[in-house]
């Protein structure tokens, strides 16, 4: 008989090595056409970064994401970065970006301001203009001002910066400190079946809140919580290393490593929890490992709720679910015998 339940998990995760400098560096160029060029030393790994990276640097300076040409991953050619990892890259490698791009619009500014009959500081960027604040009619294009910057002013508008999260050494007396710059917080409802005959167990629904600070791209956040969604099921239910007496792992290829598949997918809701850290770019945080956290104890939890019995060992297979089962009955059966 299948027999339904429900479970929550809840985590809190941080952004960037713990104390350790983790930095990045960027440099960008707008160009004389109104076009711009980031350089950044990090990967894009299928999570979707460079995207985020040229939508920090268009805000930045005012202009299309269309307009931001990403030139990532070239150690010969491009800034340091300390890499993809961590869930570091939105946070640390977008708050460099957007520094560098400050930078290179500072120069624009300078160039802009006697053009428009005003100080800089009274200059903003939107919209491929360089215009006055409170007064968007007067503006000039960013092609002219870049055009004007490096063949007038001699003043290329380039700009490049690095940034390091703040942290604070832990005080080996009181334990204090501040080991990292940021936390990122999620929590998971997982809906289960659970076939007390057998012991398998499907998942049917998902239902996942993520602050991760102001999504940069709420799409690419979305897929990237599907995603470790489905990391988190197969590590919950599926996945698992096997060893024979010799320590040779016995199923080293995808035919006997079981891993979810599309098929495997429950239904999934995800909530993006509207949030802004003021220590980010545009006030994002990050999203990347955080997701799969929580759905293992998620799915542990709402198997407890349907069959009770606790699962302290993962992955979850029938096999140990229908155990656990026995074990539970069989303990019952003693119980009542005893009375």
């Amino acid at each position: 008989m299948k027999r339904r339940g429900r479970g929550i998990a809840c985590m809190w995760y941080p952004i960037g090595f713990t104390v350790s400098a983790n930095p990045s560096a960027a440099t960008v160029k707008v160009n004389e056409d109104g076009t711009a060029t980031l350089l950044t030393g990090t990967v894009e790994t299928g999570q979707g970064s460079l995207t985020v990276l040229a939508q920090i640097a268009a805000e930045e300076l005012g202009v299309a994401t269309d307009d931001v040409h990403v030139v990532s991953a070239d150690t010969d050619g491009t800034p340091m970065d300390t890499g993809a990892i961590a869930s570091r890259t939105t946070y640390v490698t977008g708050n460099a970006v957007r520094l560098a791009a400050e930078k290179a619009k500072q120069i624009l500014f300078e160039t802009a301001a006697p053009m428009l009959g005003v100080k800089p500081e009274q200059l903003e960027a939107r919209d491929r203009n360089i215009q006055v604040k409170g007064f968007p009619q007067r503006n000039v294009a960013i092609s002219v001002v870049a055009h004007r910057a490096q063949v007038v002013m001699g003043q290329p508008p380039i700009g490049s910066a690095s940034w390091n999260p703040p942290t604070l050494a832990m005080d080996p007396e009181t334990g204090q400190g501040k080991p990292f710059s940021t936390y990122v917080y999620a929590t998971q409802i997982a809906e289960v079946d659970v076939d007390d005959e057998t012991g398998e167990v499907e998942v049917l629904r998902i239902v996942a809140a993520h602050d991760c600070g102001t999504a940069i791209n709420p799409m690419l956040v979305e897929g990237q919580v599907e995603g470790g969604i489905s990391m988190g099921i197969g590590f919950a239910l599926q996945e698992q290393i096997l060893f024979d007496d010799a320590g040779r792992q016995i199923n080293p290829n995808l035919t006997n490593y079981i891993m979810p598949t599309t098929l495997d997918m429950p239904e999934i809701k995800v909530d993006i929890v509207d949030s802004y850290d003021p220590t980010g770019p545009f006030g994002a945080k990050g999203v990347g490992e955080p997701t799969s956290v929580p759905t293992a104890a998620a799915i542990l939890n709402a198997i407890h709720d349907a069959v009770g019995v606790r699962i302290t060992s993962l992955p979850a297979t029938a096999e140990k679910v229908l155990a656990a089962i026995k074990a539970k009955q069989a303990q019952q059966t003693k119980r009542i015998a005893a009375r």
